[in-house]
């Protein structure tokens, strides 16, 4: 994929370093073009990073070639729920590891995500913005390239349904309580004086047979943040063995990621390549993309969401 930046006028001037960082090009794609790719132009002329651009330039360059990924396998379907030329967002089912792992070497989403990718004509590597868990059903967000994948990460804000067990009060609340690892266990966390800041605020929908419906903003980012809070006072959520949860009624965490707002740029498809606005920060466009509560959940409290 080639990119180009058109430079306006109060970029007269600038050194091409610093009208890259107006342009959201981070410092090791601006290596990667420079000693991997075909380098940067200004007007088809080769220009160097120490040089000044000038307005009316077409600043253009082309991303460095992906390697080949992880395994395709075209018998994990893969559901795309959003794409653009920077971003996909997939709707991962439980059950499903997001990438391969020691434990998980295939079989994941990452591996139908090759095949897909592949299949459209897409790079196959697997960018994944965020990361859920196993069992955790919900929104995965990718980026398509590595000059996406930094820009995508700055500004992801998530919402997640949880269903715990007990009867909370319905409205809002907050847990704020450090986490960090639970003794010598390289999965599990805990609530700990030792751990990292961490916040989740929560809205309880429905309380009810037991349990109750939470609409979780995650504000920190945490290993298993949702999971990890919600048991340390005492309503773990229900089917989270790991956390004290019980299976009775579900077999997995009731866990769904079900809103992701990002970010992504202005662009306009021309012959060749994508032309993007600049400074790309100023006209970059918010995008919003929903899941609905899946059925194993909306089960338990016969709850429409």
């Amino acid at each position: 994929m080639q990119l180009l930046f058109n430079v306006p006028p109060e970029a007269d001037g600038v050194l091409l370093r610093g009208f890259l960082r107006r342009c959201a090009v981070s410092t090791e794609l601006a290596r990667a073009v420079k000693f991997h790719g075909s380098g940067f132009f200004a007007d088809d002329v080769p220009i160097l990073a120490n040089r000044r651009v000038q307005a009316g330039q077409v600043i253009r360059f082309s991303l460095p070639a992906d390697g080949p990924g992880v395994e395709p396998q075209p018998e994990i379907p893969v559901r795309v729920v959003y794409e653009d030329a920077f971003a996909v967002v997939l709707e991962k089912p439980p059950h499903l590891a997001v990438h391969p792992t020691l434990n998980y070497p295939r079989d994941t989403l990452a591996n139908g995500y090759a095949a897909w990718a592949a299949a459209h004509g897409e790079s196959p590597v697997f960018r994944p913005v965020n990361r859920i868990d196993k069992d955790t059903s919900g929104l995965v967000l990718a980026a398509k390239n590595g000059y996406a994948a930094p820009l995508l990460a700055e500004g992801v804000e998530k919402l997640y349904y949880a269903i715990v067990e007990g009867e909370l009060p319905l409205g809002p609340g907050v847990i704020d309580a450090p986490i960090g690892r639970r003794g010598e266990s390289i999965i599990g966390r805990c609530v700990t004086p030792e751990g990292k800041p961490s916040s989740t605020e929560y809205t309880i929908l429905k309380a009810a047979q037991g349990l109750s419906l939470a609409a979780c903003v995650p504000v920190t980012g945490r290993t298993h943040q949702i999971r990890v809070h919600f048991a340390s006072i005492g309503h773990p959520l229900a089917g989270d063995d790991l956390y004290g949860g019980h299976r009775d009624r579900i077999a997995r965490q009731a866990l769904h990621c079900a809103r992701q707002s990002f970010r992504v740029p202005a662009y306009t498809e021309v012959p060749g390549g994508i032309r993007l606005e600049t400074p790309v920060a100023e006209h970059a466009r918010t995008v919003a993309v929903e899941s609905p509560l899946p059925e194993d959940m909306r089960a338990l409290l016969d709850a429409e969401i």
